[in-house]
């Protein structure tokens, strides 16, 4: 008998874009550090500030899946989820699963931590980061120190991230579909009433206008002087 399936949205387009935004400036960083461009490589680190600064404050106002308050759960419940998976296998969920809510938390902090130790870096040639000058010279080095070293735990990170996403793919729950399309597939026999029927989303027009704010501030003070010295 062939399992009928019910189509639900699960992400809204604010936090589609940013997740895969997020990825390419990832790879952008990674390849303006490892070919010297600095000035390139500062200017998308502020471009990821303002999309870290959207994500924090959409998870706060945004839509249901988007917010903190959705999928951060207590460790008991976690542990909950990680006991039923290895006796029942992976089970659907509309948004993040208390696992993967944790590791959302852990990525926004450690790239937040790359982010603000590269405000006081340096590589000890020609770029500084804006905030240089407001520390010593020992800690300076300390925090260019923890930026690479930092780096080195996103990848790790993503690593398992990725890994994690092959899991549930093979396990038939796709979440790169959904993370492209905002729709996930659910069987009608895992869909309660609760799952159908509770989620908002909130409008794109105020996403971008989240997005506008923070953008118009970061590009002025930090991203403007880059450009004029291109």
């Amino acid at each position: 008998m062939k399992t009928e399936h019910v189509k639900i949205k699960v992400w809204d387009l604010p936090t589609r874009i940013f997740h895969w935004a997020m990825v390419l400036l990832m790879a952008l960083l990674w390849w303006s550090a490892d070919a010297g461009e600095m000035q390139w490589h500062q200017i998308f680190a502020y471009s990821l500030l303002i999309l870290i600064g959207f994500r924090l404050l959409w998870g706060l106002i945004g839509s249901d899946t988007a917010k903190f308050s959705h999928f951060v759960h207590h460790p008991k419940i976690v542990m909950e989820y990680l006991k039923d998976t290895r006796t029942k296998g992976v089970s659907r969920v509309l948004g993040h699963n208390p696992m993967g809510g944790y590791m959302v938390v852990v990525l926004i902090a450690v790239i937040s931590l790359q982010l603000v130790t590269g405000l006081f870096a340096t590589d000890d040639i020609f770029t500084e980061g804006p905030l240089y000058s407001y520390v010593s010279s020992d800690s300076s080095a300390f925090l260019t120190w923890l930026h690479k070293l930092n780096f080195n735990f996103i990848l790790l990170l993503s690593v398992v991230h990725v890994l994690a996403v092959i899991v549930h793919a093979m396990k038939g729950d796709r979440l790169v579909g959904a993370m492209l399309s905002g729709y996930k597939n659910i069987p009608r026999v895992e869909l309660s009433s609760a799952h159908s029927s509770q989620l908002t989303f909130k409008s794109v027009w105020l996403a971008l206008m989240l997005l506008g704010l923070l953008a118009t501030v970061v590009f002025f003070y930090l991203i403007w002087p880059i450009v004029q010295a291109l």
